[in-house]
């Protein structure tokens, strides 16, 4: 289930990117709990820029028959927090993000690298 989880983090980390989240971080928290896999931590600029980030999210996650376990924070928009069982993603409004500060929290868990898309080449 692993390996499941894995790319399950980075297809909600690519889909959160495509939607211009910011500074998006998946974590392997799996030397630290039990309860999950991994975290994807992210934040918008906006509520509605929230709002679009955690839609396109669970839109991709549909498209590939995965469903939420549960949903938080949505109407109000400083902290969403999808649990997909193995994946918990944390969208936060920047301020939010700064105050809770999960990266610090479980500083202990290693960054997942993600990939990144090629940039095309600049024309002459």
């Amino acid at each position: 289930m692993a390996e499941n989880s894995r790319e399950r983090a980075l297809m909600i980390a690519q889909a959160a990117a495509e939607r211009r989240a910011q500074d998006v971080v998946v974590m392997d928290m799996r030397p630290l709990m039990t309860f999950c896999d991994y975290f994807v931590i992210t934040h918008g600029r906006s509520p509605a820029h929230i709002d679009a980030i955690t839609e396109s999210i669970e839109e991709r996650m549909e498209q590939h028959q995965i469903r939420f376990h549960h949903r938080e924070g949505r109407s109000a928009a400083q902290w969403v927090l999808l649990d997909y069982l193995s994946v918990v993603v944390h969208i936060f409004s920047e301020e939010t993000r700064h105050f809770y500060d999960l990266e610090r929290l479980w500083a202990d868990a290693p960054r997942v690298q993600q990939p990144t898309a090629a940039c095309p080449e600049p024309s002459p």
